[in-house]
């Protein structure tokens, strides 16, 4: 093997914006095309909103503006305004900004002078302004680099403040959307831990006048047990009930305003607390599981130069609170065994309900102790010879690897399907698990079903999200069935499998839809895969007169040479998405309860035959 030279002409130093650009991972986490809420394209919305909200937490400007249309996007706030002649610098040199001041910006989220340049580096078109003491300042850039400075100019009629404009690069986020979803959850929760703030998305105003305990009353699907509990104290804040539709734990945790979605050390703190709490409160020493069963918690903290994880910031790794060198443990922990303390021994009716539901979850447990061992016994030695999985190599849980966020978990009906998706996939990233005909329709039934049913157990252990999802395996839960009546009874049954009994698993944006073209249109030079009719449309008109057309009604007819096409860098998955208004058991009775007539008419008015849908495609 030739060996080849190191020297001094392999060393290569590169500029701020072209370390973004090559390894933009380290800043923004994975890319995608934004069908999944943690793509990049809502890291780079987000660490503008971040710079705006830190503006608000410090006393200045109680307003932001927010618009996305068309991939652009656009965010002015009404804050102090960077000073004028560092406006290039803030957005376009590394290591600057006000932020390592610590008197300027507290208990910031942003603190490593990075966020805005990934944007500017990640963007075709960048453009930031400062309005400050009635004068203005503008710049703009592309790709990170400055295209054009704006001379000093009045503006006598603008209040101070910031507008950052920006479109990102489609050559790095390809085919890229917005889902409105998304960005709709993100500005109420800036929302919920603002109170004062009001935003306007897209001319949508978002305030909240009571902080989490509005966010849990928005998130919440059905009836709670008791009245939310809300506790507030110098920077801390928290919002606590329990469910009667849930058969897991749900957390909401922040910190400085950013939504820790993998939690930290703020929520190990707060769920231990809790626990001690209540142990102490009832003086019973209550098993934690059944203390936390079903319970639905916000919890949002302020710390001084929070150390995240990552540069993502998902999850708190710092112990202290500065200053003073408290530990978030101590700190969490002794307001929680204050206040809550307080709250039960004030309201009684609270407490009987709070205690009620640990005995129920504790006679639940033990009746499902037997059922849970054979369970787990039965799927420890199936996961060894599991014709159902064929695992990747890297998961979830795998935190120094980069890949983590692509894991996915293809749940396919039948071995045809299965089969064509294991010869191609990605044998680092990407699982298959075989369904063997329809499964149950679990709606009405208890937690036992899982064990006693086979192939929910071995779902559940493939998964790991027996206790929650802190061990979840997979980022993505991908349901792929086919286009068609049974394809789509299964996709029915699998969501209220994930509903009834995992709903954090959907609340959460882990489970989507695979998208699988229904057409290919081809002639002897070039092949077009169709998602639609307009789609398909559209390849006949390019590809000329006449060209082959073939209509694909199952995963099986796709050949693995072809698949690879759809589950590769050009995957397109449908995040499922809920209504934050909806009931998870209201959804469920609806589409998989009882024949009532509300459906029967339903059905009668959308019913569509096939071979009429097929004649109209063929037109």
């Amino acid at each position: 093997m030739a060996k080849s030279n190191y020297t001094e002409d392999n060393i290569r130093s590169l500029d701020w914006q072209e370390h973004i650009r090559t390894r933009p991972g380290m800043y923004i986490g994975k890319l995608g095309d934004g069908s999944a809420f943690d793509d990049g394209i809502y890291v780079l919305l987000k660490e503008v909103m971040d710079n705006s909200i830190d503006e608000f937490m410090m006393g200045e400007g109680n307003r932001i503006d927010i618009v996305v249309k068309d991939g652009s996007v656009s965010i002015r706030d009404f804050g102090r305004g960077i000073p004028l002649g560092k406006v290039v610098d803030v957005v376009s040199k590394m290591n600057t900004g006000g932020k390592y001041d610590s008197e300027a910006f507290k208990k910031s989220i942003g603190l490593n002078g990075v966020g805005t340049k990934a944007v500017n580096a990640l963007s075709i078109n960048f453009k930031v302004t400062s309005y400050r003491d009635g004068q203005a300042k503008s710049a703009e850039f592309s790709k990170g680099v400055l295209t054009k400075e704006h001379k000093l100019t009045a503006a006598p009629n603008e209040r101070n403040g910031t507008l950052v404009e920006f479109v990102p690069d489609d050559t790095i986020f390809k085919k890229y959307h917005y889902v409105h979803e998304y960005i709709d959850k993100m500005v109420w929760n800036y929302a919920f831990l603002n109170t004062g703030l009001t935003l306007t998305l897209n001319g949508q105003q978002y305030t909240s006048k009571n902080g989490l305990r509005d966010l849990l009353e928005k998130n919440i699907s059905g009836e709670t047990l008791y009245p939310i509990i809300h506790l507030k104290g110098e920077d801390i804040e928290l919002a606590i009930t329990h469910s009667n539709e849930h058969f897991s734990e749900e957390y909401y945790s922040y910190v400085n305003g950013q939504y820790t979605t993998q939690g930290g050390t703020h929520l190990g703190a707060f769920r231990e607390a809790v626990v001690k709490t209540v142990r102490e409160f009832f003086k019973k020493d209550f098993e934690p599981l059944d203390v936390r069963k079903s319970i639905i918690a916000a919890v949002s903290v302020k710390v001084q130069e929070p150390v995240f994880e990552s540069q993502t910031k998902t999850k708190l790794g710092s112990h202290e609170v500065a200053p003073g060198g408290q530990s978030i443990r101590t700190f969490i922990g002794d307001f929680i065994k204050e206040q809550l303390d307080n709250y039960l021994h004030k309201n009684t009716d609270v407490a009987k309900a709070i205690e009620a539901k640990i005995l129920a979850n504790e006679r639940e447990r033990k009746e499902l102790s037997g059922i849970q061992k054979l369970a787990r016994e039965r799927a420890k030695k199936s996961s060894l010879h599991n014709k159902k999985l064929r695992d990747c190599r890297t998961h979830l849980d795998d935190l120094k690897d980069q890949r983590r966020l692509e894991t996915t978990l293809f749940i396919c009906e039948g071995d045809s399907a299965s089969g064509s998706i294991t010869k191609t996939r990605d044998v680092n990233t990407q699982a298959v698990f075989s369904l063997k005909g329809k499964p149950l329709n679990c709606f009405g039934l208890g937690k036992k079903v899982v064990y006693e049913n086979e192939e929910f157990n071995l779902l559940q252990a493939a998964l790991n999200i027996e206790d929650g999802l802190d061990d979840l395996r997979y980022n993505n839960v991908v349901i792929a069935t086919d286009a068609d009546v049974d394809g789509m009874h299964i996709r029915l049954l699998l969501l209220t499998f994930f509903l009834q009994f995992f709903p954090d698993l959907v609340k959460n944006n882990h489970v989507k839809i695979l998208q699988t073209p229904l057409f290919r249109v081809r002639n002897r030079k070039e092949t077009a895969y169709c998602y639609s009719d307009e789609e398909r449309k559209a390849a006949i008109a390019k590809l000329g007169p006449k060209p082959e057309i073939t209509r694909f009604k199952g995963l099986g007819e796709i050949s693995p040479d072809e698949f690879k096409h759809f589950i590769g860098k050009d995957i397109r998955l449908e995040p499922v998405l809920m209504d934050q208004k909806a009931s998870i058991q209201e959804l469920l009775n609806y589409y998989m309860g009882k024949n009532t007539q509300e459906r029967q008419e339903f059905i009668i008015e959308n019913l569509r035959v096939e071979k009429d849908v097929e004649e109209a495609l063929v037109k």
